[in-house]
């Protein structure tokens, strides 16, 4: 899906106000999230590249958390939403 910030799909279907926005930049793919009701998650975080997802992944993985920052940035839809552009 495409707005006025660019192309995004939902993280999680069941909440629709939060948005996932993805762009191409320099080669890489990026990410940057965006919620209906709070404007700050838009405007307090930038554009993540892929690898720096992965690399908090691997930080919670190794520290022994269960909670995997990589389940809401799909960089197979991303993918998919970019070549379709």
């Amino acid at each position: 899906m495409k707005d006025q910030l660019g192309l995004y799909y939902y993280p999680n279907p069941q909440h629709p106000e939060a948005r996932m926005y993805v762009r191409r930049f320099g080669g890489r793919i990026e990410f940057r999230m965006w919620h209906q009701g709070d404007a700050s998650v838009w405007d307090k975080h930038n554009w993540l590249p892929y690898a720096v997802i992965e690399q908090a992944a691997a930080m919670f993985k190794a520290s022994g958390k269960e909670s995997d920052p990589t389940s809401l940035y799909d960089v197979s839809v991303a993918e998919r939403l970019l070549a379709d552009e």
